[in-house]
């Protein structure tokens, strides 16, 4: 293909996802589960749980409010370090071995008068919110995060069921995506996959491995061309992973659990927060909304924001931003409006419509809260 036929993208768009081993993502995992085991005891729980994970040991930190008798902390992060793999001293971190500290505590009883005081539950704290939604995808997300999600996923299964036999759980995608004049996805332009494995491995074997059942097996071939660079393994050796090689933390990956750099993000993470914390439900809502929006052919884009003040059930703000895209030209004040008057975005209300007191949340804490066809979950539903 000569240069004069390569596609002319307008613009440049890049997303990254991890698995569910990466120590980061393991850390939210182990988060969500503490709250999935509260909420099942005591769907009232009020849970802010915080994970650090590093070499051979896993902290659980944070507070509880919670009538759930019986969680055993300590089974809890065990069954979700087996779970994600890690499960052999040669990894670093190994379920049966690894030292597992619990410092949960009581909650404040001010946070707690403020969030329940009166009729109508108020917000668990102040904070901005944003859902988005695009006809970019099936699943109305933006195609670099929903591409990079879907690598990381399938490095997971093919660890999984066999297919390359030497990887271990920790890795990493990203994807940069080519958009024509028109908005739309022209190409992939460059794919990055970096996968935890074995020592001894051939570098060689790796990326041939790496090519031909993940990347192929994900990227539609429409989409690749001599436009596209792989980087598989770019750095080399990857048999150091996990919590052995980096520290993992609770919400450090709160990009990677939204759009993927697509719209702006309001700072507070998802992973052990009951849904009180509009952090969750809020964004959560906000989807809904941006999806209803999309969906309705009412904007091929849509970005919705909110905000909110700690113990005020009320938001403080409701805007919808359609970059252009509405139907008719309508202006992003009438969606704003339409939004508001279709979805009660008070915390209650948004609890009561998703369901948000139930043990759903450990499956989002990797590859994504949003755009999920392998879960169902509330707010990917139609409206």
């Amino acid at each position: 293909m000569s240069s004069s036929t390569l596609p002319r993208f307008a613009r440049l768009a890049t997303s990254e996802s991890v698995t569910e081993g990466h120590p980061d993502k393991l850390c939210d995992q182990v988060s969500d589960a503490v709250l999935d085991a509260h909420l099942a005891g005591d769907p009232l729980a009020h849970v802010a749980c915080e994970t650090v994970a590093a070499g051979n040991a896993v902290w659980v930190h944070g507070e509880i409010a919670s009538a759930a008798r019986g969680v055993d902390h300590e089974a809890v992060v065990r069954a979700v370090v087996r779970e994600i793999g890690y499960t052999d001293p040669a990894y670093g971190l190994d379920a049966d071995t690894c030292r597992v500290i619990v410092g949960l505590r009581q909650q404040s009883a001010e946070i707690g008068a403020a969030v329940d005081a009166g009729a109508d539950l108020g917000a668990g704290d102040q904070g901005l919110m944003f859902g988005y939604a695009t006809d970019e995808t099936p699943t109305l997300m933006p195609l670099p995060i929903d591409l990079a999600h879907r690598l990381a996923r399938r490095l997971a299964e093919v660890r999984r069921d066999g297919t390359i036999p030497y990887l271990r759980p920790d890795g990493k995608s990203q994807v940069t995506v080519g958009y024509g004049e028109d908005g739309r996805p022209a190409g992939v332009v460059a794919v990055v996959v970096s996968a935890q494995h074995h020592p001894g491995v051939p570098l060689e074997q790796i990326r041939a491995d790496l090519e031909r059942h993940v990347v192929r097996a994900v990227v539609p071939a429409e989409l690749l061309g001599p436009w596209t660079t792989l980087h598989l393994n770019p750095s080399g050796s990857f048999a150091v992973g996990g919590p052995t090689g980096d520290t993992g933390l609770t919400g450090r990956k709160v990009i990677v659990d939204t759009y993927g750099g697509a719209v702006p993000h309001g700072g507070g993470a998802f992973s052990g927060k009951d849904p009180t914390k509009v952090d969750r439900s809020g964004a959560y809502a906000a989807r809904q909304a941006a999806r209803w929006v999309v969906a309705e052919g009412l904007a091929r884009r849509a970005q919705v924001s909110v905000a909110y003040a700690i113990g005020v059930p009320e938001p403080v703000m409701v805007s919808v931003d359609a970059f252009g895209t509405a139907a008719g030209g309508r202006a992003d004040a009438d969606l704003g409006a339409l939004v508001a008057g279709r979805f009660d975005l008070r915390p209650a209300a948004i609890i009561e419509r998703l369901g948000l007191r139930r043990p759903i949340y450990r499956p989002t804490a990797a590859y994504g809260h949003f755009g999920r066809d392998d879960l169902d979950l509330p707010w990917e539903r139609d409206a």
